[in-house]
């Protein structure tokens, strides 16, 4: 248990503009002291410092948030070799009088840190980090295209008579090339003129979204190679789903065994059974952007992989369903 390996616990209530402290004294769970900072550089150093003054000897810090507004203070605190775990939104029991303040949410942060069997690691910056932000940027120009691809369909229907006929026929890759280089003539009516500018307008729109999410794709793929290549080597794998398994992995040492792996990515089998009927249900908790990878990564190998075809129609054989077998190839997606 953490109370045997430390004296003290700071718990940190994170803000965009402000972070709570307390000191917790880790054998009682009885609060000493609390303090409030900025989130800049010297609102980092007056937390550090209140944290070696009320909490010398051995400590930990319990940060809420530590990959989002706590992350410069986490980041602060590791580089000078002190010991950060994360801690995930502490439970907030409802009061009757509604009172919450940050000086209690801090405490509930340090007092929750220990009662936990295992601890979390903060995620890891530098490579991972730079992967963490590609993936977000390649995901918002992905979803930013489809809704310009869907606004181009949408003008296309409603465009006057002889621009849908020009527009309507191809595949939507070339109805993107297409309105790209539609032209007005002076003789088009004011209809028809404010239609092609807007089909043009969206149709670049989206060639320049798939160029941006191309370019992210390739600077993933470099970053992979960097960091485990041996990943793009795995059957059904390709440089996003590993930039994903890196981003939610992070570094050795956060994720103890492969069960907890399993947890994190809301794989883990839920038992759900009853009288003669033994089966597991599907878990909805964990990572959902890692979830959403090992998925690809099954249904890749079950279009494309001979040993998890073979695996598939064993269990079919079995009486497994189809979803049921793409939920046991994500638990453990090398049969």
């Amino acid at each position: 248990m953490l109370a045997d390996q430390v004296d003290y616990v700071i718990g940190v209530d994170t803000h965009r503009d402000s972070n709570t402290a307390a000191v917790v004294e880790a054998s009682t769970g009885a609060a000493l002291a609390h303090m409030q900072c900025p989130t800049d550089a010297m609102g980092y150093r007056r937390c550090f410092d209140f944290g070696t003054r009320h909490g010398a000897g051995r400590r930990v810090w319990a940060i809420e948030g530590s990959g989002s507004f706590g992350s410069g203070l986490t980041t602060f605190l590791l580089e000078r070799g002190e010991w950060v775990v994360e801690i995930d939104r502490p439970a907030r029991p409802a009061r009757r009088n509604g009172a919450k303040n940050d000086e209690l949410d801090a405490i509930r942060a340090a007092r929750e840190a220990l009662s936990r069997e295992h601890l979390a690691a903060p995620r890891a910056r530098g490579n991972r980090e730079a992967l963490r932000v590609l993936l977000t940027a390649r995901q918002g120009a992905i979803v930013a295209r489809t809704k310009a691809i869907g606004q181009l369909k949408a003008l296309i229907v409603n465009a006057p008579q002889a621009l849908r006929e020009q527009m309507r026929r191809g595949s939507t890759n070339d109805q993107l090339e297409r309105g790209s280089r539609l032209r007005t003539l002076p003789t088009h009516s004011v209809e028809h003129r404010t239609t092609v500018r807007g089909i043009r307008a969206v149709a670049r729109r989206a060639l320049f979204l798939e160029a941006e999410a191309a370019e992210h794709e390739s600077a993933i793929e470099e970053l992979v190679m960097t960091i485990c290549p041996s990943l793009l080597e795995l059957p059904g794998v390709g440089a996003v789903t590993a930039a994903q398994f890196i981003v939610s992995w992070s570094h050795p040492g956060r994720v103890r065994n492969e069960a907890a792996f399993a947890s994190l990515a809301g794989v883990t089998p839920i038992p759900a059974s009853s009288g003669a009927t033994v089966r597991h249900r599907l878990s909805r908790s964990g990572d959902r952007q890692l979830n959403r990878a090992l998925y690809t990564v099954a249904l890749s190998r079950l279009q494309h992989h001979p040993e998890t075809k073979a695996y598939a129609a064993r269990r079919t054989r079995e009486g497994k369903t189809p979803r049921e077998i793409k939920r046991c190839l994500k638990r453990c997606p090398w049969p």
